[in-house]
């Protein structure tokens, strides 16, 4: 009995992995979509949103059956809470990646950026689909160090997003409203995408060492 559940931790942590691919390919092609107005690249990370939302509905399931049924402890019952709270945060970046492509869909066959811009998202689209591929590592490995490594690759997304206001705020920017709106949304849904990649390497960090990074070091989160 003990062996199948260590199996099934195991599966669901396979499971969580195989999402992080996911929505690491819908950042990766969405950002294509964006940059080179590929309304077929588009659709396709369209398309696919559904795939990620039936991979969390998956793991979940999972997860809060191993809850019922096995009533887990310590390590391993932070291991299932973890898979839950990181299957949201990965169904997340999977809906961040969605706005992207729509927002490729919506402007074609126009360009949605500036090319004054398009230097900070090919920067900014490749850290976020790194961040993603090093989760999904992260939660084969449960590497701790290589989990707070992320947090470096979220700081050059940030540093980018800082960077594209004061681009949108100088009175010379020549590209109108609707430009600078959608440089705006877009910037965010990066952000926000890298911010996600950073929360699920902290909950492997939590399966690890029962503490949760960033929220003090005088609250004990053991489980």
């Amino acid at each position: 009995m003990r062996e199948a559940y260590q199996v099934e931790l195991e599966q669901l942590a396979q499971h969580l992995a195989a999402m992080s691919a996911q929505v690491a390919e819908a950042m990766e092609l969405a950002t294509r979509a964006l940059l080179e107005v590929d309304l077929g690249l588009a659709e396709q990370v369209i398309s696919d949103d559904a795939k990620v939302d039936d991979a969390r509905a998956e793991c979940e399931e999972q997860a809060y059956a191993l809850l019922a049924l096995q009533a887990p402890v310590a390590t391993d019952l932070r291991t299932v809470l973890a898979a839950i709270h990181a299957a949201e945060s990965l169904e997340r970046m999977g809906d961040l990646a969605l706005h992207v492509a729509k927002a490729a869909r919506r402007r074609h066959p126009d360009p949605v950026l500036p090319e004054a811009v398009r230097p900070d998202f090919i920067e900014m689209g490749g850290a976020a689909v790194k961040l993603a591929r090093q989760v999904e590592q992260v939660i084969q490995t449960k590497d701790v160090a290589a989990a707070k490594d992320l947090e470096a690759a979220d700081d050059q997304v940030d540093d980018i997003h800082r960077h594209l206001f004061t681009v949108l705020m100088d009175r010379e920017w020549p590209h109108g409203v609707a430009a600078a709106v959608d440089v705006t949304l877009l910037g965010r849904f990066y952000e926000r995408y890298a911010d996600h990649a950073v929360s699920v390497a902290k909950r492997m960090i939590f399966v690890v060492t029962g503490r949760m990074p960033g929220y003090g070091s005088d609250e004990d989160l053991t489980v």
